[in-house]
């Protein structure tokens, strides 16, 4: 029976806060060049306050993702925690007018809507600053059987493997896709969170895991292999599908017997690194579910990703769809 839809993806509801900032900004402030860094409320609010004026849009990775897909034309679900709050509705409302259905129930009580402020220096890097707030609280029950059944892949978010209760939520979540006959498709996020979670990842993957999306840092870390190429041979044995990401030098896909080395999609300038990894996830997984072949999936996943970094923020400023037709034709 075919699915309704595309991809649902699962992750950290976040509304993410972007401000162009100078080099002695994160001096002054403290701030972890180029990394993902956790925070606490207090420390959220001082930052916030110091920021110059920024742009604030639906984020998270998983988020990014859900949206890029839309934009392609997919079919996209999210499942993620929000407040009742300002930034709730602001999250809700920016993911849905997307083209994203989203139906996670706010959280009625408990810590506010997450917030991610994103300093974008002037060589494009970008150091992110996260409270987590209410998406850490995901539960199973926030999980709808029926729209995981619905979905040709289910799209899992590391940044969210931490809290016990969304352990428990991506679990169930993949076992029903696969029941239904669903892919299960698995991002690592962060060098971060590979090492805080590196056993527990391989067990995902080996045991839960059809498509692995992962950084060249990421895959390193979760084999801790010397180096990218003794980590692709240790994948290859892992998944059904890996695609990894190597910034300017492209990506490489493997996909069964196959592996595709494919190179980096031309940008028109670097201006903003955010949400690369989460739109080549995005254009991967619409080649991947329109039945394209692993070469073709990555070079979506480029394309998207040399768009994104081409501006502020990690949603598309062309109309995705034009792109692609005129690049692959």
């Amino acid at each position: 029976m075919p699915k309704s839809l595309d991809v649902v993806a699962i992750g950290n509801a976040i509304v993410d806060v972007i401000a162009r900032i100078d080099e002695a900004f994160l001096t002054t402030h403290g701030v972890e060049r180029g990394a993902m860094t956790l925070i606490d409320a207090e420390r959220a609010q001082s930052l916030y306050a110091a920021m110059p004026p920024g742009v604030e849009v639906s984020g998270g990775s998983a988020g990014n993702t859900a949206a890029g897909l839309a934009a392609l034309g997919g079919r996209a679900g999210y499942v993620g925690k929000v407040r009742d709050d300002v930034l709730g509705q602001v999250f809700s409302h920016d993911i849905t007018a997307q083209g994203v259905r989203f139906d996670t129930a706010p959280a009625m009580d408990g810590p506010p809507t997450a917030r991610c402020l994103v300093l974008v220096t002037p060589d494009a890097q970008r150091s992110m600053n996260t409270y987590l707030g209410a998406c850490v609280n995901l539960t199973p029950e926030d999980v709808d059987p029926a729209a995981i059944s619905e979905a040709q892949v289910v799209y899992l978010e590391g940044y969210l493997w931490d809290p016990p209760q969304a352990k428990e939520a991506f679990l169930k979540a993949a076992k029903i896709a696969h029941e239904s006959g669903g892919k299960v498709a698995l991002s690592l996020s962060d060098p971060f969170c590979v090492g805080r979670h590196r056993a527990e990842f391989l067990e995902l993957v080996r045991h839960h895991v059809d498509i692995l999306f992962a950084n060249e840092q990421e895959i390193v870390s979760l084999f801790e292999a010397k180096d990218f190429d003794e980590a692709l041979q240790k994948v290859r044995f892992e998944v059904e599908t890996a695609a990894l990401t190597r910034s300017e030098r492209g990506s490489v896909v493997v996909h069964r017997d196959e592996v595709h080395i494919l190179d980096a999609e031309k940008a028109t300038r670097v201006v903003d690194t955010t949400g690369a990894g989460d739109l080549y996830a995005a254009g991967f997984l619409y080649g991947y579910t329109q039945g394209k072949d692993a070469a073709t999936c990555g070079r979506l996943g480029g394309l998207c990703a040399a768009e994104i970094i081409s501006h502020i923020g990690a949603r598309p400023e062309v109309d995705l769809k034009k792109l692609v037709a005129t690049q692959l034709g």
